[in-house]
């Protein structure tokens, strides 16, 4: 039984005549908003052959290519950083030590709160009136790591308190040491269960390096508007960003799904283990 069957009662077949009718419905409305959009730009020339020209020339693509490898060494580094951060700071937030637990709230709350284009501009304007200016690569990289690894924090942290409480007092039974406990029990679990919300994360932790404008870091969107104040086709550009930006997305996910799939096989054996192990008669949960 999957885990919305758990939540949510199974329609039943008036419910899933009326899914389908509203499901038909608005993909037809869509389709219908898209030719729209066609014709009304077919009519204002924009589909023309020669608006579209420099998307096969390979100078364009390459600059276009450039800002795209940009985005991908941006992106990447600060999943690089902010995923370690955020299982460190989930570990700290759920710990019984108020000493490890107190400031990684305070990390989490703050940094979940401020807009990520407010830290931005403290690394842009006012860090280096203290003498702290990194290149500008870190001044996008760093504030994104910040705010993306205090949301992943909360991910991590839910994954972490969805596991039954007997699992841990299994683990403990059997002699491992709390620390031993999370790295081969909790943690492998709480993985698994957060994979999902974790491709989500990083989908909108992608989207926010758009946010290089503000220091000047060429990434794709910083290199399309250049490539629109040079050939004036703002529409044909920016359509073409949004489908590349579509498709990196959809890698993403199928790269996660991927993961999943390897990591679901990996963690029921450490679980398994712990009940095999157990003694007959302990209390669970």
């Amino acid at each position: 039984m999957s885990t919305q069957e758990h939540i949510f009662d199974a329609a039943g077949p008036r419910a899933r005549r009326t899914i389908r009718a509203v499901t038909a419905l608005s993909l037809l409305a869509i389709a219908a908003v898209a030719i729209l959009i066609v014709l009304r730009f077919g009519q204002a020339g924009q589909l023309a052959a020669d608006r579209w020209a420099e998307f096969t020339q390979w100078p364009y693509l390459q600059f276009l290519l450039a800002g795209l490898g940009n985005t991908a060494l941006a992106a990447g580094a600060s999943a690089v950083f902010a995923i370690p951060t955020a299982l460190l700071m989930a570990l700290a937030r759920t710990s019984r030590r108020a000493w490890l637990r107190l400031p990684a709230i305070a990390y989490i709350e703050f940094f979940r709160s401020v807009p990520l284009l407010l830290v931005v501009y403290v690394f842009v304007s006012g860090l280096p009136s203290y003498g702290i200016n990194p290149d500008i690569f870190w001044k996008l990289v760093i504030p994104i790591t910040l705010c993306s690894s205090a949301v992943m924090a909360e991910i991590f942290r839910a994954g972490i308190l969805a596991l039954p409480a007997g699992q841990v007092e299994a683990a403990l039974s059997i002699g491992l040491q709390p620390s031993q406990a999370t790295r081969y029990v909790v943690l492998p679990q709480a993985v698994r269960i957060v994979v999902p919300s974790m491709v989500a994360q990083l989908v909108v932790l992608l989207k926010d390096t758009t946010l290089g404008y503000a220091v000047s870091y060429p990434e794709l969107m910083k290199t399309a508007n250049n490539l629109t104040a040079y050939t004036s086709h703002l529409i044909q550009t920016f359509l073409v960003i949004a489908a590349v930006y579509i498709v990196t997305n959809i890698l993403i996910s199928h790269f996660a799904r991927y993961l999943e799939r390897r990591i679901s096989g990996r963690t029921a054996r450490p679980a398994r283990a712990v009940a095999e192990q157990e003694p007959a008669g302990a209390p669970i949960g």
